[in-house]
This record gives C-alpha cells, structure tokens and sequence, in this order.
C-alpha cells in the first residue's frame, strides 16, 4: 500500500430514504447511459462512516464530495446532510454542490449553500444544450470565481475547445475538469484525439485536471491500460495542475479502492517526492482549500 498521504478529491455519498434528497441515477429502474447496469451500487445508504470504512489502510486523510443528488427541489438539502456526515464521521472535508449556473438567482442559490456549511467549495452543474458557449452559464460560471468557488467540469474531448474559451474568458474561477475528460474509448484513434483535447484544455491557465474514474470507460483496467492517459494529463497540465481522485464508490463496481491508489502510486513512482506529494495531496488542498 502506497505511504503517500491521499486526498480523494472525488467521492459521492447518499442516502435514499432521505426525504428531502433524490439520486435519479440510484433508482431501481435507472439504467445509465454510459456505464449501463449499476444495480450493484445502489445502496440505500453510503455515508461518511461507510465511506471512512471502505478507504481503511489506504493513508486517505481527506476527501472531497462531488454532487450526488439528481432531481432534489432545493440542491442545498444535499448540502445540508453532507455537513451532518461531516460532523458525524469527519467526512468529507470539502463539498462541490449542485446548482444551475444558468438561473438568474444563481447567486442565491451559492449563498444558501454556504449558509448550510462551511464546507463548501464549489459546484458541478451538468448544464443543458451547448451550455459552455452560453452566456447565462458563463455568467454563473464567472459567480464562482468571485465567490472563491470553483467549477467541477463533466466535458468530453470534443468540448475541451469550448471549455477553454470559457476559462480563459473568465479566470478568476478554477476549472477541475473531471475524471480525466471521462475518456469512453479505448482505441489509438480515440486516444490521440482526446490527448488533443487534454492538451486544448490545459492551454487555460485556470484549468486544472482531476485523474480520477478511468476505470468507467476501462472496465478491466490495468495499471498499464491506466498509465497512459494518466501521464498524458500530467504532461499536458503539468504537475501543478495535476492531482488524483478515484469516483468511489461507483468505481467498486470496478476494482477495490486500494488497487486504485497503488496504480496511481506505481505511475509516478519515478517522480520526485515533491511531485508525488503534489498529485496525492497538496494540489487537491490547495484547490479545494482543505
């Protein structure tokens, strides 16, 4: 097991009875999109004790929760019950919320959020249509950064061009591309375009990536199936701009959490134990100030 101190900088929690939250993708019926069956996830309840269980012996001294909840009347009711976790099991240290960027009472809702805890640190919005060129998002987007928050991004290879047109417009707000560009594919062509797209992306100096998920689109993963598109982010953002993550628990269906952390540890190995603090902790802390 790796020594390295870790912070996961992407871990989702939930609880289904909850009555003020819903997990659309957590239903009985739901069938996801890209991944397909997930049956063997849905848990009634993964919270912060279930959490703080799972990573034992794995050196995670922090953990930071990306929006779970799909479909909720008000996204601040998640936010509410992951402070309650956070007190209850000291898990997680940093929350990404949900909100849309686009409403025009956006900055409401951000100060809501704030209000229900001091964790908080950003937000992920999904977005509808060709969002990244649209302007109401972009204003929300820019909310962000004077509010000292940052933009958790889902964008595939083909919208990295966009992505950076927005960040660069707006720079005072930290773009955390998610799970690598959630690469799908697994063929040469797919990998060179969407190492295009990485290095498109990381052309904005506010953007920073988070390694994370690979297994999603790599479902028999190996350390070496993983190296390349993990070496290639780093090259590209560089090491400051770097920093790791593992999607739990949607990526047990693939691999135990250990087996992940390892894989990352054995990618860098040859880096230095600066760089190697850098991606496991210190870039992730000073991101999400935690």
């Amino acid at each position: 097991m790796a020594e390295l101190a870790f912070v996961d900088t992407h871990v989702h929690f939930w609880d289904l009875n909850h009555p003020d939250t819903t997990y659309a993708w957590l239903t009985p019926d739901f069938v996801h999109p890209i991944l397909g069956d997930i049956d063997a996830i849905k848990f009634p309840l993964f919270d912060g004790a279930a959490y703080r269980a799972e990573v034992e012996g794995a050196n995670v001294t922090k953990a930071v929760h990306v929006q779970a909840a799909l479909g909720s009347k008000d996204p601040v009711d998640e936010t509410i019950w992951l402070q309650e976790q956070f007190e209850a099991s000291g898990f997680p240290h940093a929350i990404v919320a949900d909100a849309n960027l686009s409403a025009p009472d956006v900055e409401r809702t951000l100060e809501r959020h704030a209000e229900a805890s001091p964790l908080l640190r950003g937000i992920r919005d999904f977005g509808e249509g060709d969002y990244l060129v649209s302007d109401d998002f972009a204003r929300g987007y820019a909310k962000l950064g004077e509010h000292g928050l940052v933009c958790d991004l889902d964008c595939f290879w083909e919208n990295m061009g966009k992505a950076r047109d927005l960040a660069q417009r707006h720079p005072q707000t930290v773009m955390v591309l998610d799970h690598a560009g959630f690469p799908l594919e697994r063929t040469d062509e797919y990998f060179e375009s969407w190492k295009r797209g990485i290095t498109t992306l990381a052309e904005a100096d506010s953007a920073v990536v988070k390694i994370s998920g690979l297994a999603m689109g790599d479902n028999d993963w190996t350390v070496d199936s993983i190296r390349p598109w993990v070496l290639h982010c780093i090259e590209a953002f560089g090491v400051e701009r770097s920093f790791f993550g593992t999607n739990w628990p949607v990526d047990k269906l693939y691999s135990p959490y250990a087996q992940v952390v390892d894989a990352y540890a054995e990618i860098v190995a040859d880096f230095s134990p600066d760089e190697q603090v850098a991606l496991f902790s210190a870039n992730a802390e000073r991101i999400y100030r935690i």
